[in-house]
């Protein structure tokens, strides 16, 4: 079932979230269910609280990257195939140089900002069979990995940006919490609204 994506401005989106609970009966809709949403909306990742649910737990297809010219053929050899679930993850390491790239967020249609990241992680989580992981990653599957982690600490690539690029978008940002946009796929807003 396609949910709707939880707007900038909404709590949810602030908030450190909490452990999955893998006895959860219905983790595996959910999971189902962020795919489908992730895919209607054209999105490389999907951060539970970006569908109202607070809690640990993100999905990654980042195979839409590896059409990019300006990639080495080892990273689109990555990239083709970075694909999954990512419950109770936990950021080991985040080493290298910082780098910056364009960002973009399901939760913050049409504004897309440079956004500066380390580029070496290496991360721990269950996967959708809650088996132990252990993933290291550079470039930009690094980048989409710490991109969805940030959602699921509370933290949204905007809160990475300097005061005065912040003050700059605040009227889009605004713009996005109360609604006043047309997204391509279904949203909910801070005001209780949904659109499609």
């Amino acid at each position: 079932m396609i949910l709707p994506i939880v707007a900038y401005g909404a709590n949810v989106l602030k908030v450190k979230a909490s452990p999955a609970d893998k006895e959860d009966p219905n983790l595996s809709k959910l999971i189902e269910d962020m795919w489908e949403t992730m895919y209607n909306a054209n999105g490389v990742g999907l951060a539970a609280p970006q569908i109202g649910e607070s809690i640990r737990l993100f999905v990654i297809d980042a195979s839409p990257f590896a059409q990019d010219e300006d990639l080495s053929p080892e990273e689109v050899e990555v990239l083709k195939d970075f694909k999954g679930v990512f419950i109770n993850p936990k950021m080991m390491e985040e080493t290298g140089n910082e780098w910056d790239f364009t960002e973009g967020c399901l939760s913050i249609p049409n504004i897309r900002e440079d956004v500066s990241r380390k580029e070496k992680i290496t991360i721990t989580y269950l996967d959708e069979q809650f088996n132990e992981q252990t993933l290291s990653l550079d470039g930009l599957a690094a980048r989409v990995v710490q991109h969805e982690y940030d959602h699921i600490e509370g933290i949204l690539f905007t809160d990475k940006l300097s005061p005065l690029k912040k003050r700059l978008l605040k009227g889009k940002l605004n713009n996005i919490s109360k609604g006043n946009i047309n997204p391509d796929y279904k949203m909910r807003f801070s005001a209780k609204k949904t659109r499609k």
